[in-house]
């Protein structure tokens, strides 16, 4: 059973919003060790891994239909490196938190995980009511900031500290957060 999760959280995005094209230099650098810390989450039986998305009001839409909408978005260089492996939990959610109106919970607890590593998009909004929410629900928390991507990153940082001070969150380098 898994100790860890892994938790992506929106990075399957068409980049058609208000601040796209901000966010869209933010996730530029994250993506490749994003991809690395997914990959190695994949190999290991230890680590639950779960992708947490927007499905952007369609409440019809399911993994395949959110994966191809932001693939054919603005940037699908930015998405493609991500896509959720095959056979990996995907979770639709409607609001920030990846917690809020899905069974992200109940599926930590059926793995056992005691620690929650988030990694994804927006630092400064989505991320940051994540880990509020697991820090409340007892987990362990730890984020990669080379993993998360702000839309403002003055606003990012101050996201990361509040993490790192207020809910116990372990900042650590993707490298770093899955010891063997």
């Amino acid at each position: 059973m898994a100790r860890s999760a892994l938790v992506v959280i929106d990075m399957l995005n068409p980049y058609e919003h208000q601040d796209a094209e901000q966010l869209a230099r933010q996730v530029e650098p994250i993506v490749e060790p994003l991809a690395e810390l997914v990959a190695r989450a994949g190999e290991r039986d230890d680590i639950e891994l779960v992708y947490v998305n927007d499905n952007y009001g369609d409440f019809a839409a399911d993994r395949r239909e959110i994966e191809e909408r932001a693939m054919k978005g603005r940037r699908p260089d930015l998405v493609r490196p991500v896509l959720p492996p095959p056979g990996c939990a995907f979770l639709p959610k409607v609001r920030h938190s990846a917690f809020f109106g899905t069974s992200l919970e109940y599926l930590l607890s059926q793995s056992r995980a005691e620690r929650v590593v988030l990694a994804g998009q927006v630092t400064e909004q989505c991320v940051l009511y994540s880990a509020l929410d697991a820090y409340v629900r007892h987990y362990e928390l730890t984020v990669p900031p080379d993993c998360v991507a702000s839309i403002h990153p003055d606003l990012g940082q101050a996201a990361l500290h509040m993490m790192e001070r207020n809910m116990s969150a372990r900042l650590a380098p993707s490298g770093d957060c899955f010891p063997a």
